[in-house]
């Protein structure tokens, strides 16, 4: 049976655990709500301009822009964000799992890794996977910035002809409990078919097709990025919250249970002294 001042020991050290998860649930709690506001604000713009350019580009002849060309040689690049922190559940897990699945799906192809996020830069390293470039401290800070550094980047290594197909790979933010993985071809930018026998309706550009899309066609892969971005790191904060809440609780059951075992310990102790008591007492003089 184990000495009263150990158990004692155990449960301050639990105790002062409980605190720390509770601390860290709160601070996760107090950052999901800026990271929900700018996400939210986000989101609309992102989704239309993704539903405006998908339609433009399927009414687009393919060489009207190097953002277009469908076919390209080179290997495949897969942009994977991941957070730069853990104790957010299977945040990352989930993130690394369906990448590594990718990877095997895509086997055939010569595959490279841009990597946001500490957690992925550190897996995939002790895989020996190959990887392109990586971002690592984005999330300290969330910038419009960094976004653009990584687009400008994709962009400058698919209109060079240096990979053929640029996916992204994210959580996109559902509840404080649920994050769905998404993952989607970027480049070259997807064109829509019509269903059936419809066929698509022709614009008139004003200015010239060129000159609209030499603007439109990098702000949407910087727009695109940068929601992925803001979906993650609110993801991230919820999954984090959520994980420090269970903790906490968890934390708090093994105290009531600890307590419970130490008042039995103590009771059974002090039992036991008084049995030594009465047993002395009674013996003959």
């Amino acid at each position: 049976m184990p000495a009263l001042i150990d158990i004692r020991r155990r449960i301050r050290s639990v105790r002062s655990t409980e605190q720390i998860t509770k601390a860290m649930k709160m601070v996760s709690a107090a950052k999901l709500r800026r990271a929900q506001e700018a996400m939210f604000a986000a989101r609309p713009y992102a989704h239309r301009m993704e539903q405006v350019l998908h339609s433009l580009a399927s009414r687009a002849e393919a060489e009207g822009h190097p953002l277009l060309r469908e076919g390209g040689d080179g290997p495949m690049v897969l942009l994977v964000v991941t957070a730069d922190k853990g104790l957010c559940g299977g945040f990352n897990a989930n993130i690394i799992r369906a990448a590594s699945r990718f990877l095997e799906k895509h086997a055939a192809a010569d595959v490279e890794l841009i990597l946001a996020g500490r957690k992925g830069r550190d897996f995939f390293r002790r895989q020996r996977q190959t990887i392109r470039a990586e971002h690592v401290g984005l999330f300290q800070r969330l910038r419009y910035e960094s976004a653009q550094t990584i687009a400008h980047e994709l962009i400058a290594t698919f209109t060079q002809g240096q990979c053929g197909e640029v996916h992204l790979l994210y959580n996109e933010f559902k509840s404080v409990i649920q994050q769905r993985i998404v993952v989607k071809r970027l480049l070259p930018i997807p064109r829509l078919k019509p269903e059936g026998h419809e066929a698509f309706a022709g614009y008139l550009y004003e200015p010239e097709p060129a000159a609209i899309f030499e603007r439109l066609l990098p702000k949407y892969v910087e727009v695109q990025i940068w929601h992925a971005l803001l979906e993650s790191a609110a993801a991230e904060h919820g999954a984090r919250m959520t994980a420090m809440d269970a903790a906490t609780n968890n934390a708090a059951d093994m105290i009531d249970r600890l307590t419970l075992y130490m008042n039995k310990v103590r009771q059974a102790s002090i039992t036991k002294e008084i049995i030594e008591v009465v047993s002395g007492a009674g013996a003959p003089r």
